[in-house]
C-alpha cells in the first residue's frame, strides 16, 4: 500500500514455508496461480520448511540471506509470501530487502481490487484494504511521525501517522454507512422475492470451477468469464425460467478460496448474503482439479463460516470435457433425490440436465391439478393467467373455463385469499402425472 503498482509483469520472488505447526498448509500452486493473477512475473520461487516462524523475519536468517540474494541478482522489486505476516514482520523484512514485501491477504485483496467494477464492489474492496491498511501505516510514513512544528506549520499537535489514522477511520465508517445501505436495498429485494415466491438459486464453489461460464449457458447473460483466479468478483443476478417451476433467481457470486481472508469475508457480507438467504446453492466443482475433495471441504468451511451451511446443495461437477469416459449423468440419493450432476458448461455437455434436476428440488411443494371456473370467478382466473400458472384453458359448452394450473401451494393460498375464496369453493382435481423420459 502506498505505494505505485505497475499495471503486470512485475518481476517477483515467490516464499513458500512448510510450516509442521500448521494444521491446513497453503498450496504452493495455488498460490503461483494466485500471483500471477494479480499480474506478477515470478522469477523464482524459494521453498523452505520450519517448525514455527521466527517472530521478526517470518523465516530465518540463513532463508532470508537466500531471498535476498535472489532479489539481488534478478533485480525483483517484489517479494511475495504464501503466509499471513503481522506488520512488524512485513516492515523489517521490507528493510532487510530493499524492496516491496507482499503477504497473502495483500496479494488476494490486490487482485480483488483489480477485478471490481460496479460501486458496490469497489466499496467492499476498499473496506477490506482500508482495515488491512491500517496496521501498517507505519511503512510509509516513518520519516513524518514527529509533530509538525516551526513557523506556519503548527497544528493541532497530531502527528502525520495519528492524522492519517483519523482519516482512515473516517473513510471506513463513511464505507461502511453505504455498504449498510447496500444490504438494506438487498434485503428489500430478496423480501419482495419471497412474497412472490420466486426461488433464489446461489452458484457457490472454489474460485475457477466454471461458476460464471456455467450462469452465461444458463441465463443467456454475458458475465465475464476467464480461466484466472476470481474471475468473477461482483454479484450478477438473471432470471431463469424452470419447467413447471416457473421463473428462479440465479445469482453469481465471488469464488471462495482457502483460507479466505476474515476481513475479506466481513467486507463482501453484502454480497455473501446472496448465499446465505438462497433457497437452494448450486456448489460448482472444477472434476478435473486433483485438489478436488480439498476444495469442496474449503468451500463447506466458508459456507459455514457464513451462515449458510444448513442450506440444500446440488453439487454441479463441471468441466468434465477434461476427463477422460466421464458421461453427463444425474447422481441421486437413496430416496431418488439429485445431490449432483456432471457435466461441461464450456462444451455444453449435460446441460439440459440441470434444468430437470432444479424442477425437483425447486418443484416439490407445488399445486398440479384441473379446476372449473364459472363467469363469476372471472377475476380468479385473471389472476391465475397474471401468476403464469395456467397450463392449459378449455373453454366448455356452458362458459365456463376448464383451467389446468401448477403453481406453489403458498401462490395457490394466497391468490385465493385474495379473492375471498376457499379450497372448497374452487375444487382442484388431480392431473394426469407426467411420464419423466431420463
Amino acid at each position: 500500500m502506498f505505494f505505485d503498482r505497475p499495471e503486470s509483469g512485475e518481476l517477483s520472488v515467490l516464499v513458500h514455508l512448510n510450516l509442521s505447526s500448521e494444521r491446513e498448509p497453503e498450496d504452493p500452486r495455488e498460490f503461483e496461480e494466485l500471483a500471477i493473477s494479480a499480474g506478477a512475473d515470478p522469477i523464482a520461487f524459494i521453498t523452505g520448511s520450519r517448525d514455527v516462524p521466527t517472530a521478526k523475519f517470518f523465516v530465518g536468517t540463513g532463508k532470508l540471506e537466500e531471498i535476498k540474494q535472489q532479489v539481488d541478482s534478478s533485480g525483483a522489486g517484489l517479494v511475495i509470501f504464501n503466509h499471513n505476516l503481522t506488520p512488524s514482520q512485513e516492515r523489517n523484512i521490507e528493510h532487510a530487502l530493499s524492496c516491496r514485501v507482499l503477504d497473502r491477504t495483500g496479494l488476494i485483496l490486490d487482485i480483488f481490487a483489480q477485478r471490481a467494477q460496479t460501486h458496490e464492489g469497489k466499496l467492499q474492496v476498499e473496506l477490506a484494504q482500508l482495515e488491512h491498511m491500517s496496521t501498517r501505516l507505519v511503512r510509509g510514513w516513518t520519516h513524518l511521525e514527529r509533530q509538525k512544528g516551526g513557523i506556519g506549520l503548527r497544528g493541532p499537535g497530531e502527528t502525520q501517522l495519528e492524522t492519517d489514522r483519523r482519516l482512515l477511520r473516517v473513510r471506513i465508517k463513511s464505507i461502511l454507512k453505504r455498504l449498510e445501505k447496500v444490504r438494506v436495498q438487498r434485503e428489500q429485494g430478496r423480501r419482495s422475492r419471497r412474497r412472490a415466491e420466486v426461488p433464489t438459486v446461489s452458484l457457490v464453489g472454489y474460485t475457477n470451477a466454471g461458476k460464471s461460464t456455467l450462469f452465461n449457458r444458463l441465463t443467456g447473460a454475458d458475465v465475464y468469464a476467464a480461466d484466472q483466479l476470481f474471475a468473477t468478483l461482483d454479484p450478477t443476478m438473471r432470471v431463469f425460467k424452470v419447467p413447471e417451476v416457473g421463473s428462479v433467481i440465479f445469482a453469481d457470486t465471488v469464488g471462495f478460496i482457502s483460507h479466505l481472508p476474515h476481513k475479506l469475508v466481513e467486507a463482501f457480507r453484502a454480497t455473501l448474503d446472496e448465499a446465505t438467504n438462497a433457497t437452494l446453492l448450486l456448489h460448482v466443482i472444477d472434476a478435473s482439479s486433483e485438489q478436488r475433495l480439498e476444495n469442496i471441504d474449503r468451500v463447506d468451511e466458508v459456507l459455514n463460516e457464513i451462515g449458510a451451511g444448513d442450506i440444500p446443495v446440488l453439487k454441479v461437477y463441471n468441466k468434465i470435457d477434461l476427463l477422460d469416459g466421464v458421461e453427463p449423468r444425474i447422481e441421486r440419493n437413496g430416496a431418488g433425490k439429485p445431490v449432483a450432476i456432471w457435466l461441461s458448461a464450456k462444451d455444453n455437455i449435460g446441460i439440459d440436465l440441470l434444468p430437470l434436476a432444479l424442477r425437483e428440488l425447486l418443484g416439490h411443494d407445488q399445486v398440479h391439478g384441473k379446476c372449473t371456473l364459472g363467469h363469476e370467478l372471472g377475476r380468479f382466473r385473471a389472476q391465475l393467467f397474471q401468476a403464469g400458472a395456467v397450463l392449459e384453458e378449455i373453454v366448455q359448452e356452458n362458459g365456463s373455463s376448464l383451467l389446468e394450473v401448477r403453481l406453489s401451494r403458498a401462490q395457490w393460498l394466497r391468490l385465493l385469499k385474495a379473492s375471498d375464496l376457499t379450497s372448497q369453493q374452487v375444487l382442484l382435481q388431480p392431473a394426469l402425472p407426467e411420464v419423466d423420459n431420463y
